[in-house]
């Protein structure tokens, strides 16, 4: 079986979706090379949708589902595709989980945490990567996973909205928004300490 070329958005979709229906016909190889090269993008994808401390756990829990899903696997969309879908199920799986169980206190507060960095100086580096990471945190779940799937992960609008399950141009307006947000959110009260 083969993905039509319009499906795919690469030559790499297509052979990690070839990779897919080999290891769906039982070879083993062909699994090991389709975890190796969608792990990175599953990893990354969770860690933005969830609590990045859980990101293993929720990648190796969406390559568990996968696995036993991989026979069923149509290739109506990339694998790629197919496998970010199962990763953000296993993201709202999570946190209906984690809404059940009574919450601790004594966590830390990432409001403060923000305040506290916001009015650090300036500086480049590892810090840049952390406040993004902030400010990503706080964009709406919906336009934070339409960002990400686009921006970060690189997915069409098409394929993010086979991923999410929403028409394409409810993903273009939740990158739109989303990068509204963020600039909104860098710009104000901050072109002063760039310019230094």
């Amino acid at each position: 079986m083969t993905v039509p070329a319009d499906r795919a958005s690469s030559d790499h979709d297509v052979e990690v979706t070839e990779l897919a229906f080999a290891a769906a016909r039982g070879d083993r190889r062909a699994l090991e090379h389709f975890v190796r090269e969608t792990q990175r993008d599953v990893w990354r994808f969770v860690a933005h949708l969830a609590d990045p401390r859980l990101a293993d756990d929720l990648t190796q829990e969406t390559y568990l589902r996968a696995i036993r899903s991989l026979p069923r696997f149509a290739g109506n969309s990339t694998a790629r595709t197919w496998l970010l879908a199962i990763a953000r199920r296993v993201c709202a799986d999570d946190v209906r989980r984690a809404m059940s169980r009574p919450r601790i206190a004594g966590g830390v507060d990432w409001i403060d945490a923000a305040d506290t960095r916001r009015s650090a100086p300036r500086s480049a580096g590892w810090e840049d990567v952390v406040e993004v990471n902030l400010l990503l945190e706080d964009l709406p779940a919906e336009r934070r996973e339409a960002l990400v799937l686009t921006q970060v992960l690189g997915l069409s609008y098409q394929e993010a909205a086979e991923v999410t399950g929403c028409p394409v141009g409810t993903v273009r307006s939740r990158v739109a928004r989303a990068r509204e947000a963020l600039i909104g959110a860098t710009g104000s009260g901050r072109r002063g300490e760039r310019s230094s």
